[in-house]
C-alpha cells in the first residue's frame, strides 16, 4: 500500500465497530499513502491529503493483498490501489474500525494521545516502567494491560513476560518501583522480559514449530513449569476478566 494511490474504494457496509466517517471512499480516492505507521494496536496510513487513515483490526480483522479480486462474505472494505494490488479488509465479528483524521484530530485522539511508550522502542526501559507503576495499587498484570503504562502489550504476552521475569501477576504494581519512582531489580527483569517475548514473536517463523510449543506458560494450566529447576505446576485464574497463567512456585 505504501506510495500507492487509492484508485477506488468499495465499502460494503455502513459500519464496523463504529460507522465509517462521512464520504469515506471519496476522501480516499486519488490520495497516495505517504507512510505507514503503527501505534499500539492501531495502524496508521498517512495520506497525501494531510489526513491519516486510522485502522484497528479488532478481534478478528485482517488484511490481504492480491492482484485478483476474490471477495467473501466478511470482506467489508476493498481498496483498489494504483500498484495493481487490491487490499481487502476482512472482519467476521466486525470489531475493527476505520476512521479518517486531520492532524489536530489525530493529536487529540482519545486513545492515541494517552498511550504509553512502545515496548520495543528505546523510550521503554526499566525506568519508564517503574515511573508508570509508581504508587499503583493494582496488580502487576493489570498494570501491564493498561495502555498508559506500555502501549499494545496484550494479555498473552503480559503473561509470558511475567513468567520469564519470575514475577507474580498478583503482586502489587508499585512493588517494582521505589517510593521515588526509581526502578527496583524487578523492573529491570520485567522490561527485559517484555522485549524478549515480543522480539521472539516478531522473529518467529510461521509454522516453524508446533503451536503447542509457542508459549512457555499461556494455555498450560496444570502442566509442569518450564522454568529450569522449578517443581511447580502452572495455575490459572481470572484477573479483571482476563485469564492469567502463572507458576505459584517460581513467580514471586
Amino acid at each position: 500500500m505504501k506510495r500507492a494511490r487509492f484508485v477506488s474504494v468499495l465499502v460494503r457496509r455502513a459500519s464496523l465497530r463504529t460507522p465509517f466517517p462521512p464520504r469515506f471512499a471519496a476522501r480516499l480516492k486519488g490520495r497516495a499513502v505517504l507512510r505507514l505507521d503503527r501505534r499500539a494496536k492501531y495502524l496508521l496510513a498517512v495520506l497525501s491529503s494531510g489526513e491519516t487513515l486510522l485502522m484497528h483490526l479488532g478481534m478478528t480483522g485482517s488484511f490481504r493483498a492480491e492482484r485478483a479480486v476474490h471477495t467473501s462474505r466478511h470482506d467489508h472494505v476493498v481498496f483498489h490501489m494504483s500498484s495493481g494490488f487490491t487490499v481487502t479488509f476482512n472482519d467476521p465479528r466486525r470489531f475493527g474500525l476505520m476512521d479518517l483524521l486531520t492532524p489536530p484530530q489525530l493529536a487529540e485522539h482519545a486513545t492515541l494521545s494517552r498511550l504509553g511508550p512502545e515496548p520495543l522502542s528505546a523510550a521503554f526501559d526499566a525506568a519508564a516502567l517503574a515511573r508508570a507503576c509508581q504508587g499503583k495499587r493494582t496488580s502487576l498484570k493489570a498494570a501491564l494491560l493498561d495502555q498508559r503504562v506500555v502501549a499494545g502489550l496484550g494479555n498473552i504476552y503480559a503473561v509470558e513476560a511475567l513468567h520469564r521475569a519470575r514475577l507474580s501477576p498478583l503482586r502489587r504494581a508499585s512493588t517494582i518501583a521505589t517510593p521515588s519512582g526509581a526502578p527496583r531489580p524487578a523492573a529491570f527483569r520485567l522490561a527485559r522480559a517484555i522485549k524478549k517475548v515480543l522480539e521472539h514473536e516478531v522473529n518467529r517463523v510461521p509454522k516453524a514449530y508446533r503451536q503447542s510449543d509457542r508459549f512457555r506458560v499461556y494455555g498450560r494450566a496444570g502442566e509442569p513449569c518450564r522454568t529450569p529447576d522449578c517443581t511447580g505446576s502452572i495455575a490459572q485464574r481470572t484477573q479483571a476478566g482476563r485469564t492469567t497463567y502463572y507458576c505459584p512456585i517460581c513467580q514471586h
